[in-house]
């Protein structure tokens, strides 16, 4: 049986993923020497979903699955801006940009979870929070660059990035390297427009 690590996600256009870009610089430029893993823009997306290891001969129910609930939502839009941290920014180890949706993105989201776990894949044990992560923080910072890195945060205002319509769901394959993960779509299903 061969395995492939996959998620549900929602991809935005080359504007939003330019302005992320131009948002990681300049925090990359703040906090030059502090460890963290920056998202390129290319790879930034919604998680809907992740679905860690998945069987490939699970892939058709999956397809299924994202088609079925895909079928059932209206074409919505979502607003990407303002920057967080999870789990604070007091305590930074995912550094975030937020998106503003309708509750269609939170109705999508909970057919997509509630269906994947009826497959067998894990429940999500967090509630949904739509965020956009644009760094993870390594886990080898010191207290004083957990300080920075809150500071820094605390200090950068980002205000809106832009809209976008949301009119697909998507399949992705990530495949991890040693340069950083890349994704591969292997499905996508239209929204109802």
């Amino acid at each position: 049986m061969s395995a492939i690590r996959a998620f549900i996600a929602i991809d935005f256009p080359s504007e939003i993923h330019q302005r992320l870009d131009h948002l990681t610089g300049e925090l990359r430029s703040r906090l030059p020497d502090v460890s963290i893993r920056w998202v390129p823009g290319m790879n930034i997306h919604l998680t809907l979903k992740f679905l860690g290891d998945v069987s490939t001969t699970n892939l058709e129910m999956l397809y299924a699955i994202v088609r079925s609930e895909a079928e059932k939502h209206p074409v919505f839009e979502i607003g990407v801006g303002e920057l967080g941290a999870f789990p604070t920014i007091k305590r930074p180890r995912v550094i975030w940009v937020g998106v503003e949706a309708p509750a269609e993105l939170s109705a999508l989201q909970g057919g997509i979870e509630n269906e994947t776990t009826r497959l067998g894949y894990a429940p999500e044990r967090r509630p949904f929070s739509p965020h956009l992560t644009v760094g993870r923080v390594s886990r080898n910072v010191t207290s004083n660059q957990v300080h920075q890195i809150s500071d820094v945060l605390s200090d950068c205002k980002v205000g809106f990035l832009g809209a976008t319509r949301v009119e697909s769901v998507n399949l992705y394959r990530s495949d991890l390297q040693p340069s950083g993960a890349k994704y591969t779509r292997l499905y996508s299903a239209e929204l109802i427009q």
